[in-house]
C-alpha cells in the first residue's frame, strides 16, 4: 500500500489532498482484511473485496456507514491498489478488476442567489488588517470560481492584478489563468498594501493569504471565516468555500454565459461535470415559469 501511495504521488502526480484521502480509505481496506485473517494481497478474493463494500454501506463493528460517493471513492483506491499490485508482481489475480463502484445519484449543486452572494460578502470583515485580508479571500473566491485550495495556495507572483487576472492551481498540478472582476482586485489590492505587511512573519514567504502568526492561511481557517460572514450576513442556507464556486458558475450559465466557458473557468477536465449546473439554471427557469405564466398550471 506505501508503494502504490507512492506510486501515485511520485509517478501520478496527485494533489496531497487526493493522496491523503487514498491513504485513508486503503488504511480502511487493510483494517477490514486484517479483520478477515488476510495479511496478503495474493490471498484477496473478489467475494471480499464485495463484502468491503456491504461494509462500508451497512456500518459494521459500529462504523458509520458512508455515503455512496464515499464508497466509491474507496473502491476506485482499492481497484487502483490491486491494479498495482498485479503490475508489479506483488500477485497474479486482479481480485478487485470485476467489482464495479456504485453509481452516486445526480445531486443539483446549492447555490446562493446573487442577493445571498452580496450580503456575505458585505459582512466579510472590517478595515483591521483581518478584515481586510477576510474581505479580500470572500472576494476573490466568488470572483473566480476558485476551489478553496487553490485561493490559499496562491503566491504573490500568481497574482497579475494590472491585467486583473490571478494563476490558479488544481487537481493534478493544472494550472489556469482566471480573470478577476473589478471589487475583487480592489480588495486583494487593499489587503496587500494596508494589511499584509501586518501579518508577515518569519514563516510567510510568497504567501498571498496570512494567518495571525504570519504563515499561510489554512483551508479550515478560510472555512471558517466565511460561515462568520455567512452568519453575520443572516443566510440562514447551509454555507462552504465549494457552494461560492457553485454559485459562481451558475450565476455565469444564468447570466448567458457558455458552458465550455465556464468549463475552462472552473478547471474542470470535462465539461461533462460543468454540465449538472445548467440543471441548476433549468430548475430555476421552472420555477419562474410555474410562477410567472398564465397558463403554467
Amino acid at each position: 500500500m506505501d508503494r502504490y501511495l507512492d506510486h501515485l504521488v511520485v509517478e501520478r502526480g496527485v494533489a496531497a489532498n487526493t493522496a491523503a484521502s487514498y491513504r485513508r480509505d486503503l488504511r480502511r481496506y487493510r483494517e477490514y482484511l486484517q479483520s478477515r485473517g488476510i495479511g496478503d494481497l495474493r490471498d484477496v478474493a473478489e467475494a471480499d473485496v464485495r463484502e468491503f463494500l456491504v461494509d462500508l454501506r451497512s456500518g459494521r463493528d459500529g462504523a458509520a456507514p458512508l455515503a455512496e460517493s464515499s464508497i466509491a471513492r474507496t473502491l476506485v483506491a482499492t481497484r487502483g491498489l490491486h491494479k498495482f499490485a498485479v503490475a508489479e508482481g506483488i500477485a497474479e489475480v486482479d481480485a478487485a478488476h470485476g467489482v464495479r463502484p456504485p453509481k452516486p445519484a445526480q445531486r443539483l449543486p446549492k447555490a446562493l442567489t446573487v442577493d445571498e452572494v452580496g450580503a456575505i460578502l458585505a459582512n466579510a470583515g472590517g478595515d483591521d488588517p483581518r478584515g481586510l485580508r477576510d474581505s479580500a479571500l470572500l472576494e476573490l473566491l466568488y470572483s473566480c470560481g476558485a476551489r478553496i485550495s487553490e485561493v490559499t495556495s496562491l503566491d504573490i507572483d500568481d497574482l497579475d492584478l494590472d491585467h486583473r487576472t490571478v494563476l490558479l492551481r488544481g487537481k493534478g498540478g493544472k494550472q489556469r489563468l482566471v480573470p478577476v472582476g473589478g471589487p475583487a482586485v480592489e480588495a486583494v489590492q487593499a489587503y496587500l498594501v494596508r494589511a499584509r505587511p501586518a501579518l508577515v512573519g518569519l514563516r510567510s514567504g510568497p504567501a498571498v493569504f496570512l494567518n495571525a502568526r504570519g504563515g499561510r492561511l489554512s483551508r479550515q481557517s478560510a472555512w471558517q471565516i466565511l460561515a462568520d460572514a455567512a452568519e453575520r450576513a443572516g443566510v440562514s442556507a447551509a454555507v462552504s468555500p465549494h457552494t461560492l464556486r457553485h454559485s459562481f458558475a451558475t450565476h455565469l450559465l444564468d447570466g448567458g454565459a457558455d458552458v465550455r466557458v465556464v468549463q475552462e473557468l472552473l478547471g474542470h477536465a470535462s465539461v461533462t461535470t460543468t454540465q449538472v449546473y445548467t440543471l441548476v439554471t433549468v430548475s430555476t427557469m421552472r420555477e419562474v415559469y410555474a410562477t410567472a405564466h398564465p397558463r403554467a398550471r
